[in-house]
């Protein structure tokens, strides 16, 4: 079974970090969110508290099939200042693995530690024009190589459809599950 980390740091975009992990569930993929913080329990950019399966520390040395770093303007900022979490996902994409940054976290936490090395992405806003490794892509979700980025929150499903179908390597299998929650997957 592929296992994903979901990376929540204080201020993490509850709906990103949310739809992406109930659909990966859906479809039978191991998700363990991961709090980068000092203890398991993080608030959410809606201060919304919730309590993570770990803490990024915990599980620092586990190389998982995915990383999903949802953002949030405090969420991303948060992520992309901390060496433990730069290190995990520079880490994951030198062996391979998906990286999947949704809305801010692509330019703020990879973008703003030149982890895009080149490839093309996607992010929310304005945040593309402080870029300056990777190629923006204005599109819902961004595939190049092991890199997949969504837009934002509004294109939530259409991202996290994106990873399970990489992931599974079945895009009929995600594609099946989006009829079956009534989403019109294009």
């Amino acid at each position: 079974m592929k296992k994903v980390a979901v990376l929540l740091a204080p201020g993490f975009e509850e709906g990103e970090a949310i739809v992406t992990i109930d659909i990966l569930r859906r479809l039978q993929l191991e998700v363990e969110t991961l709090a980068c913080s000092e203890s398991r329990a993080v608030t959410s950019y809606h201060q919304i508290p919730m309590v993570a399966d770990s803490t990024l520390a915990e599980r620092s040395g586990t190389l998982y099939d995915a990383v999903v770093l949802p953002g949030g303007p405090q969420g991303s900022m948060n992520l992309a200042a901390s060496a433990q979490v730069i290190d995990f996902v520079a880490t994951h994409d030198a062996a391979g693995k998906l990286i999947c940054p949704i809305c801010s976290a692509a330019a703020r936490v990879l973008g703003g530690n030149q982890l895009l090395k080149g490839r093309n992405y996607v992010c929310s806003g304005e945040l593309w024009q402080d870029v300056t490794d990777g190629h923006y892509v204005d599109a819902p979700v961004v595939e190049d190589g092991n890199l997949i980025s969504g837009k934002g929150l509004g294109h939530v499903f259409d991202f996290a459809l994106t990873v399970a179908s990489r992931l599974l390597g079945d895009e009929a299998a995600a594609r099946d599950h989006a009829e079956h929650i009534y989403y019109r997957w294009p």
